[in-house]
């Protein structure tokens, strides 16, 4: 045998071959050390070492072409001699690429689909009303008495596509007409969020708060009367602990942008712009949420000012378009209103109230305010259940004990006082004192029932036969809506 093997490096499973392959002759020098080999004994030997050698140069010969190179020798801590080294190289092999997250999916009125930072869900709304208006002696108003109404059809989709960049899409059926409602994309980085698109300006937490959220079937009479709506701009949120600041450069509704200023087709006449912002304190007092608010806002009509501005609001529900108190046709070229805002929720207990006072610049005319309020209180006549809150606005709560899962839903009612007032310097548009009951109840979660009682009393509205313009009008309003 030669006295001194070459230098090899090998994976560990060589090395237990090599040891394999000279176990017998180990065995057998161990059972008789003073025995010598035979010659074709020694023959054999050698023609395993040389096919083991060759098996380890082939494998060298692989590890080279895959850019891995042998280990240095090793050196023998009794000697200080070289001694072949059978480990396995240092450079290990790159890390294959991690398999891409898997998707989850979880039921939130619908699928949502779920994998790392993408997303997607279908989203929809169906709000159906049957309702009464009862007209008063001497007023005759086909828009008046029972009427019923899809109220909104909604359907869209929401998600994430990664990066913190997600999306919203939402069209609706309402007033017989299709209409881009939440239309936007988003960036969330840290306590900022920048959304793009067709969105609702920071203007009041009743406008804010979503139609399916709120305690009453409709929202507060200035919202509608002093057109607050979705726009096309641009905003930013900043939200950090219990502060949150929320400003917005908007131009106006898609609807507008389609039209001229005299309401034809060709929306690049119209050149509105505006800018809004809010800041809101929510602390957090023991288990009772406060929430103080305010807001401005400020809107320059550019070429609309050539057209003619209404403030008006229809007698609570919005399936007859009769208006009994409103402006008439005005030439404005700004807009400047501003509102306070103040909410607390405590267990089943919840109120809110908000102010707002807008002032219109006509043109060569002296400006005009009109100013509108509401204040409410609410509670929950089901144990467990209490209004959602986040970022600002309320939302919606799953019942504490669903229909069928030991209890009956949640039911919460509501009383409110709405107040409106459209007079001012030689503008009689009317005032309205609003009183109104509104029991909710919501069996399983995405599904709820309306049941409201409005009295209205106006001063100042569309006459009567006998030319009188104070009166009462009694309301009753109902709704199912799913919203998922």
């Amino acid at each position: 045998m030669p006295s001194k093997l070459p230098r090899v490096a090998a994976a560990p499973l060589f090395a237990g071959c090599l040891l394999f392959a000279l176990a017998p002759a180990a065995r057998a020098q161990t059972q008789a050390p003073t025995q010598p080999i035979s010659a074709g004994e020694a023959a054999l030997l050698r023609a395993q070492v040389a096919a083991l050698k060759e098996q380890v140069e082939r494998m060298e010969a692989r590890l080279a072409s895959a850019g891995m190179a042998p280990p240095a020798p090793a050196s023998s801590p009794a000697s200080g001699t070289t001694t072949p080294a059978v480990a396995a190289s240092t450079n290990a092999a790159p890390a294959p690429p991690s398999p891409p997250p898997s998707t989850e999916i979880a039921w939130k009125g619908s699928p949502q689909f779920t994998s790392g930072e993408r997303s997607f869900k279908v989203k929809g709304r169906i709000q159906a009303d049957a309702n009464y208006v009862g007209a008063p002696g001497g007023l005759d108003d086909r828009g008046l008495g029972f009427s019923t109404e899809m109220r909104r059809i909604r359907l869209g989709a929401e998600g994430g596509i990664g990066g913190g960049f997600g999306y919203k899409l939402e069209l609706e059926l309402s007033d017989n007409a299709v209409d881009l409602v939440d239309t936007y994309v988003s960036y969330r980085h840290g306590p900022w969020t920048v959304k793009l698109g067709n969105q609702n300006p920071f203007q009041s937490l009743d406008e804010l708060t979503g139609d399916t959220t709120g305690s009453v079937m409709e929202r507060a009479a200035f919202t509608d009367a002093f057109n607050f709506e979705r726009r096309l701009g641009v905003s930013a949120q900043y939200m950090r602990g219990a502060w949150l600041a929320q400003v917005g450069l908007f131009s106006d509704d898609i609807g507008a942008l389609a039209n001229d200023a005299d309401g034809v087709d060709g929306g690049d006449e119209n050149d509105s712009h505006g800018i809004d912002a809010r800041l809101v304190h929510a602390p957090k007092l023991g288990d009772t949420q406060l929430h103080f608010g305010g807001s401005v806002h400020w809107r320059d009509l550019g070429r609309l000012a050539e057209g003619t501005m209404r403030y008006r609001q229809r007698p609570y529900v919005h399936s007859t378009n009769t208006r009994l108190i409103g402006t008439p046709a005005m030439h404005v070229a700004q807009e400047f209103n501003w509102g306070v805002e103040a909410a607390a929720i405590r267990g089943r207990w919840h109120a809110a109230a908000e102010y707002n006072r807008l002032t219109a610049d006509r043109v060569g005319q002296p400006s005009v305010s009109f100013q509108g309020a509401y204040a409410e209180l609410g509670l929950f006549l089901t144990p467990g259940d209490s209004r959602g809150y986040k970022e600002g606005i309320f939302r919606t709560e799953a019942p504490a004990h669903a229909l069928g899962d030991g209890g009956i839903g949640s039911v919460l009612f509501t009383l409110r006082y709405d107040w409106l007032d459209l007079d001012d310097r030689d503008i009689r548009g009317g005032r309205q004192d609003g009183y109104i009951a509104a029991l909710v109840w919501t069996p399983v979660d995405y599904l709820r029932f309306n049941l409201n009682y409005a009295l209205l009393a106006y001063k100042g509205a569309t006459p009567l036969a006998s030319g009188r313009t104070d009166y009462k009008v009694n309301v009753v309003g109902t709704r199912f809506e799913l919203d998922f």
